[in-house]
């Protein structure tokens, strides 16, 4: 596919906020002139699979959730906190984006969980039609670089420098912006924010043009393509990281081992999930004293789960030691890692 005109794209060289289009005055006799021809040609739709890339932690998981507009990719301060690939659904008038994305790639741990995550990241390059590959505005370092290398030449890869609001002095961000296209021929340069609105909907007109002219993969309405099962154990998952912080290492996982609908719309749905550690002491941790650290967990989880699908959630949760899981390949295939 040709590159599309960088017309609608921010160059390097460009500024961040957009340029008002001044339109001509118009004469006023303008009524006597007959109306304009309406085309009858429809526009055609387009469909493509956009993957988000980058280190761990530059906040892949915040940007899919604003394009699609709802939240469906759990985020934490804890690194690798996105363990699978998961795709996100957007449909804006004819246009249809897939978006997936993947965990933040790395290579200081040589654990069976790692190599899984890591082929994750690159299995996700192969098959799509463009790329997001998210950088900190001002900042490229070493594991950035590493990831970059993973770039496909032959598809185009839009730079996301994000965060862009968490720089001292924004104007900063144009000469490093300068010092890029050195690194990789970037078909687009985007500084933004990804919790700004006005940045999301500027992102997604940017990215139009590189989706391939084709029918939609889903319905109109489609949000992702994860089960209501997936996304419990990730929204549990995400309660367990931020409620525990730096005690708990990341080799933990949530297991969902019940899970029943009500018989009606808006019945309880009752749901039986296990959190599995290493260690016994990362147990502990979890549990908390007399209980209340798991009881928060549960608690807060539960009620995300009734936000989201508009339901009473009836929510058991148990800590189970399985010891060097996260170096086994076996358990990981059995947990659900690719």
């Amino acid at each position: 596919m040709s590159a599309p005109s960088r017309s609608k794209g921010i160059g390097p060289d460009e500024a961040h906020e957009a340029t008002p289009v001044d339109t001509p005055a118009h004469s006023q006799d303008d009524s006597s002139r007959a109306p304009p021809e309406v085309s009858a040609v429809a526009t055609p739709r387009r469909c493509g699979l956009v993957a988000i890339v980058g280190r761990p932690n530059v906040g892949k998981s915040t940007l899919l959730n604003a394009l699609v507009g709802q939240k469906i990719s759990i985020t934490s301060k804890k690194a690798q906190t996105t363990r699978h690939r998961i795709t996100g659904i957007r449909t804006l008038g004819a246009a249809q984006f897939v978006f997936v994305d993947t965990p933040g790639f790395q290579d200081r741990h040589t654990a069976a969980l790692n190599r899984s995550l890591n082929r994750t990241v690159k299995g996700s390059l192969a098959d799509v039609d463009a790329v997001l590959f998210v950088v900190e505005a001002g900042r490229f370092g070493p594991d950035d670089a590493k990831v970059l290398a993973l770039m496909p030449r032959d598809k185009p890869v839009v730079l996301i420098a994000n965060k862009l609001d968490a720089l001292a002095r924004r104007q900063d961000v144009l000469p490093w912006l300068k010092t890029l296209p050195e690194r990789h021929p970037f078909a687009e340069y985007v500084p933004m924010t990804a919790r700004r609105a006005d940045d999301i909907q500027r992102l997604l007109k940017i990215l139009e043009p590189y989706l391939p002219e084709q029918e939609w993969f889903h319905e109109e309405d489609a949000l992702t393509d994860r089960s209501e099962r997936f996304l419990a154990s990730e929204i549990i998952r995400e309660k367990l990281f931020r409620l525990t912080g730096d005690e708990l290492p990341y080799t933990s996982t949530v297991v969902i081992d019940r899970f029943e609908e009500g018989d009606v719309e808006g019945g309880l749905r009752r749901l039986a999930a296990s959190i599995v550690v290493e260690r016994d002491a990362h147990k502990g941790m979890i549990i908390g004293e007399r209980g209340e650290r798991l009881k928060r967990i549960g608690s807060e989880a539960r009620q995300e789960l009734e936000q989201l699908w508009d339901c009473k959630v009836f929510l058991e949760l148990w800590v189970k030691v399985r010891s060097g899981w996260a170096d086994d390949d076996q358990h990981l295939r059995s947990y659900g890692y690719e």
